[in-house]
This record gives structure tokens, sequence and C-alpha cells, in this order.
């Protein structure tokens, strides 16, 4: 027990606990399971923004093309799905059965040798991860070891977003054009569009989530953490100190892109298809804007940050369709503006320090002494009563 209790301690995993319950148990209560369906489908983006805590938070690196990395890891899972969609039986009205229908339909007559190791789920998973951070990795030392940085970086990962959506819309053939990759229907001959597969994809992803926070926990709270830390205030003097500052932003960068590449994987599963208008600028900025809100130093907080934003587009577009992009843009800058640490922030800085002094004061209160009340004489029964004074010269004047 006390080794529970100091683990918790040392990693901060209160708040963590608190998340767990909110998404493990309180939300599958209360939702149904359309509404559920789309908290999974915001949860996914919470990956992208626990990455950016790492890579941006820790790292202080500033990347606006992580959209890349989560369509990177969505269409790696979407083509292993698409593949098993388009078995010779279900694709027999097609010129060519066997293969997609869009490939089909640019008169491609067999496989492309880029889908052949999307055959085995296993490679498939694999390749969820490690192609993200191949491509992560193949960007940032070509970056860092320059000492390309700052907004330099940044710039460098928004045009990498912008070319990743103009091939894949370009090589319609092979990756389904601006349409994506669509009816997506099963996993293994699983059929993902029932309710209990929902629910079964929904908690499968808050364990991935909850597994990628205590590993970036651990990061934080180790001597790599450290590093990092002291890299993004003083990278010159951590660099004079011996250590090879760019392979901790390589390292750091790979990382965020494979968790980025987890979460793309889930959206294909949950949603059921994958289109370029996730890998661009545009969803790249707004995954940023998760991480800030959330707050950027706050792993726990980047998932709510992402809960609450996704909740509010949502909510405003239903409620106002006309408006709710000028809406979604008053959040933002006023949620900036008042709060610039983000939620987590306000927890540290305002409702934290608030409820240990009123804890104190309780504690306080509780063990303090009550005042002792002066003590009065009473008289007794059988006690003279003091002689009244007379005033000066009555005496006198009666002898």
């Amino acid at each position: 027990m006390n080794f529970i209790k100091a683990s918790i301690q040392r990693y901060q995993l209160g708040s963590l606990l608190l998340l767990v319950l909110l998404l493990a148990v309180v939300l599958p209560l209360s939702l149904d399971i359309f509404r559920l369906n789309l908290v999974g489908k915001y949860l996914t983006y919470a990956f992208v923004a626990v990455g950016l805590v790492m890579v941006w938070g820790y790292g202080g690196v500033l990347s606006l093309g992580q959209g890349v990395f989560f369509g990177i890891g969505g269409y790696a899972m979407a083509m292993f799905l698409k593949l098993e969609a388009s078995d010779p039986v279900s694709t027999k009205i097609q010129t060519t059965p066997g293969i997609p229908d869009f490939m089909d339909w640019n008169q491609i007559t067999e496989l492309p040798t880029l889908w052949l190791p999307f055959k085995s789920l296993p490679v498939s998973l694999a390749l969820v991860v490690l192609a993200p951070m191949a491509l992560a990795w193949l960007i940032s030392f070509a970056m860092f070891k320059r000492r390309v940085g700052g907004v330099y970086f940044a710039i460098i990962t928004q045009a990498v977003a912008l070319i990743c959506t103009v091939l894949i819309i370009g090589q319609q053939g092979y990756t389904g054009g601006v349409n994506g990759m669509t009816d997506l229907k099963t996993l293994l001959g699983w059929d993902t569009r029932t309710d209990s597969a929902k629910y079964v994809l929904y908690y499968v992803c808050v364990g991935l989530l909850v597994g990628s926070i205590l590993l970036c926990r651990w990061i934080q709270t180790s001597k790599l953490g450290t590093l990092l830390l002291a890299m993004r205030d003083k990278e010159d003097r951590v660099r004079f100190s011996g250590y090879d500052v760019s392979n901790f932003k390589v390292f750091i960068f790979c990382l965020a892109a494979g968790l980025s590449g987890i979460g793309g994987a889930m959206f294909a599963l949950q949603v059921g298809f994958m289109s370029p208008s996730f890998v661009g600028i545009v969803p790249s900025i707004e995954m940023v804007i998760f991480c800030a809100v959330g707050g950027r130093m706050s792993l726990v907080g980047a998932v709510y940050g992402a809960l609450l934003v996704n909740a509010g587009k949502t909510l405003f577009s239903e409620s106002f369709p006309d408006l709710w992009l000028f809406l979604m843009a008053a959040l933002f800058i006023g949620v900036t503006m008042a709060f610039p640490m983000g939620l987590a922030g306000v927890w540290e800085e305002k409702i934290r320090p608030w409820w240990k002094s009123r804890r104190q004061a309780l504690r306080e209160a509780a063990v303090k002494p009550p005042a002792a009340s002066a003590a009065v004489p009473v008289p007794s029964a059988t006690s003279t009563p003091p002689e009244p004074t007379l005033p000066e010269g009555v005496g006198s004047q009666r002898a």
C-alpha cells in the first residue's frame, strides 16, 4: 500500500486516476453509444495532443505538421481494413476482383507492391507506429543536425503537411484521392459497426491512451525528462555540458510521431474511413490548439483540451450551423488570452493553491483548543458579605 501511494505521489497520478474514472466509468454510463463513439473519436486526437506536450512543452520544439503522422497511422490501418473488405467475393462485379474499388476505377489491374505488406495485420500494426516514426526521423535528423529550429522548423513541418496532402490527393489510384478510404467494415471478420464492437474499441482507445500517458510521465520523471527541460530553457548550456542536443530532439519528435500514428489507427477503426482532410495544415494547427487549451506542460490537461475543443465544435455546429466557426474562434482566443497556460495552468495556479489553503485552515481549526473562558468568582453561602464602604465624611456625621 505504501509503495502504491509513493508511486502515485512520485508520478502525480492522482489526476490520471480521475481521468480514467471519467473515461471508463462516468461517460459510458451517462452517454448513449452514438455520443460515446464521438468521445472515442475525440480521444484519438488526444494521442496527438499528448505527443505535442512532450515535443513542444518539454522539448521546446513546435511542430505544425502532426496531422501528417496522424494520417500515416490512419492510412496504415485503413489499408489493411480496405484489403480485407476487397476480397474477391465482395468485389466480383469489378473488372479486376480482389483489389480496392478506387483502384479498379482508375484502371489498375493488380495490387501495387506498396500495398502487399498490409495484407498482414501484425505488419500493419507495426507500420502504424514505425512508418510515422521513420518519416519523423528523416525530417528531424535532417533539420536538427543542422541546428534548424524555432519558427523555421514549424514552417518546414507545415510544408511537409501540405506536400503530403497534395501527394495523397494526386495519387488517387493508390490512396483513394480526395475521397480517401471508405467502407471499412470488418477487422479479421469482426464487424466493427455493431454497438458491442464500438464499446470494445472505445475501451481499447482509452487503454492505449492511458498507457501512452504513463510512458510519457515515466520519461518526464527520468533523467531524460530533466535534460529535455534543460534543453528547452538553455540549449547551449546543455550542449556545452557534453550532450548531443540534436539526438534528444530527434528522439522526442519520433516519440510524438509514433503516438500520433496510434491515434490515427484508432480513428480509422472507430470512424470507419480515412481521408487526406486529416493530414493537412488546418487539422495540424487544430491539434496544436488542443494541446494549448489543455496546457502544453500537462499530459492529462492535453486530453481534457482535446475533449473540450471537439465537444465545443460538435455542440456549436449542431446548435449554430451558420456561426459555429466564429464561436470556435472566440473560444480559442478567449482561452488563450485568459489562461495562457491552459486548463492545467488554472488548476495549478488558482484552484490547487486555494484548495490547499482551505484544507490547511480546516486542519488548524480542528486541532486548535477552545479559548479558556475567564473565571468568575461565585460567593458561597457561608461566606460573610463584605462590609459596604461609606462615602468620606458620612461616618463622622453619625458620630
